[in-house]
């Protein structure tokens, strides 16, 4: 058995149509954006590259295998798992490691050494001293959330001279990037030892809402915060409110409920926070954009018996650990 007829909807070049091509030699690979076809011909696909939406993926009837384009999975796609469970779901998880790990050691040193703050001053030609700035050596960093990300995240962390915590749903044995590796529900334990928080967790029930005010309150005074994972892991009004009281020195987040974030929303002015608008993964780093290719040319091939890289555990929303690898 091999799939017949693939749809890849993503940005694509030449070189990745090759390789696409050549993972499903005897099938044909259609590359098109979904708006672009009809109902008869979505129907007619039994995998898809990409992140089709709700609606689109309703007309998707003889689907096989799903290959996201994300390393996080949507609720929508969780649901397959009852509406379709013999589909096949595979994320990208994995592909994002180096590309979002880089982007939030950047932002903590923007923030440590107080980058921004003399970037806004330049608009007032503002030339003087911002005052005492802090260093990553010697500082606790707390991973919530050690996956791929995470763990980039933690090596980088350890290179710059601190001290690494992951906290993961349960432990495996794998300690890289940490010097230290614990289960979720030590959070509340570990969250004052802390001088750096960063987030980097999937939605899934059990995330949302995982950063409360009472969290905050946890956090050591002039600790620093970090999120890439989901804006929904976090109670924005409470981040705003650690960010004003000063019990936070600073805060870098790339994901925010709603997206995109409202103009008039506060979290836009507050001064001690670098808000982007989820940027820190895409296809801006060209070897992110490699490995999301590289994922799905190997699940397609694989397909039906496996092993797949990063497929999906209906059950956690988690990537599963396949036999084989």
């Amino acid at each position: 058995m091999y799939l017949y007829n693939v749809l890849v909807s993503m940005p694509i070049t030449e070189e990745y149509k090759h390789q696409l091509r050549a993972a499903v030699p005897d099938g044909r690979v259609t590359f098109a954006r979904y708006e672009d076809l009809d109902e008869a011909q979505l129907a007619a696909f039994d995998a898809v590259v990409g992140n089709p939406d709700a609606k689109t993926l309703a007309k998707m009837n003889n689907l096989k295998l799903l290959q996201l384009f994300s390393s996080g999975v949507a609720k929508d796609y969780i649901a397959l798992g009852q509406d379709r469970p013999g589909l096949t779901l595979c994320s990208a998880s994995g592909a994002y490691g180096q590309a979002i790990s880089e982007h939030m050691a950047a932002t903590l040193l923007m923030l440590m050494k107080r980058l921004h703050e003399y970037r806004d001053a330049m608009a007032n030609a503002a030339w003087g001293s911002r005052g005492s700035v802090e260093t990553p050596v010697g500082k606790t960093v707390l991973v919530v959330g050690a996956g791929s990300i995470g763990t980039a995240f933690g090596g980088l962390m350890q290179k710059l001279g601190s001290k690494t915590i992951g906290l993961r749903r349960q432990k495996d044995g794998n300690t890289e990037g940490f010097d230290e590796v614990h289960t979720i529900d030590q959070l509340d334990h570990l969250l004052p030892q802390a001088d750096v928080v960063a987030l980097s967790l999937p939605e899934t029930p059990q995330t949302i809402g995982i950063m409360s005010a009472a969290r905050f309150s946890l956090m050591k005074p002039g600790s620093y915060f970090l999120n890439v994972g989901r804006g929904s892991a976090v109670d924005q009004d409470a981040l705003l409110e650690a960010l004003a009281s000063g019990r936070l020195a600073g805060a870098a987040i790339d994901v925010t409920v709603p997206e995109p974030l409202p103009r008039d929303h506060p979290l836009w002015r507050q001064q001690n926070l670098l808000l982007t608008p989820h940027i820190s993964g895409y296809y801006h780093l060209k070897a992110t954009h490699d490995a999301v290719v590289g994922i799905a040319a190997h699940n397609l091939a694989a397909w039906p018996n496996g092993p797949f890289i990063s497929r999906v555990d209906y059950q956690t929303g988690y990537r599963q650990k396949e036999t084989g690898r």
